[in-house]
């Protein structure tokens, strides 16, 4: 199963027909995408299930449905075990961008995490799930694809939020803090971290 988020509200993408109860079942092959984000923004459902004949092949068909975006990210982790958070447009969230011309996933990922909260040394240690949300822009639906990496750094300095991108602060959290700071975050943050 493949979860892509319209806000928190999940479209699960699976090969399993279930009796609708609290969702809505439609085929994968014959979606109407643009009705069903209208559907879950809209009514009390919490979430839609497209259904699909092969497993392999859900997100790929899925993907096909509107323009992506593709963009990396880190989940930081200091010496002292804690992790780094953002705090953009009144949430919680992970540090993360847009690919640029040339640049591999794991570029992006390095660079945007650098950008966003100016922590060095960053090195990467293994790859996350990807996770997957729809966004609107300029009056468009997009789908954002972005990559995922546990990272790591023993960087002491300053943090400095990129302002520019809407990050107001920058911080390190325990795990503890992190459990509440996800109390106001995204979806698909949260199944990360």
């Amino acid at each position: 199963m493949h979860y892509i988020f319209v806000n928190d509200k999940p479209i699960v993408l699976t090969t399993k027909v279930e009796k609708e109860d609290g969702f809505k079942n439609y085929l994968l092959s014959e979606v109407n995408i643009g009705k069903v984000i209208k559907k879950l923004n809209s009514s009390s459902l919490k979430e839609v299930r497209l259904i699909g004949k092969k497993e392999h092949k859900l997100i790929k068909k899925f993907l096909k449905l509107l323009p992506n975006v593709v963009a990396g990210g880190g989940k930081v982790y200091n010496d002292k075990g804690e992790i780094l958070f953002i705090y953009r447009n009144d949430k919680w969230d992970l540090p993360k961008g847009k690919t640029e011309k040339k640049e591999t996933i794991e570029e992006t990922s390095l660079r945007e995490v650098e950008e966003e909260t100016g922590v060095q040394g960053l090195e990467i240690v293994k790859p996350l799930d990807t996770t997957y949300h729809i966004f609107k822009r300029n009056g468009k639906h997009k789908i954002k694809v972005t990559y995922w990496f546990e990272m790591k750094t023993s960087f002491e300095g300053k943090l400095f939020p990129q302002e520019n991108e809407g990050i107001t602060k920058v911080e390190w959290l325990s795990p503890e803090d992190s459990q509440k700071a996800l109390e106001n975050s995204y979806a698909n943050i949260r199944i990360l971290v």
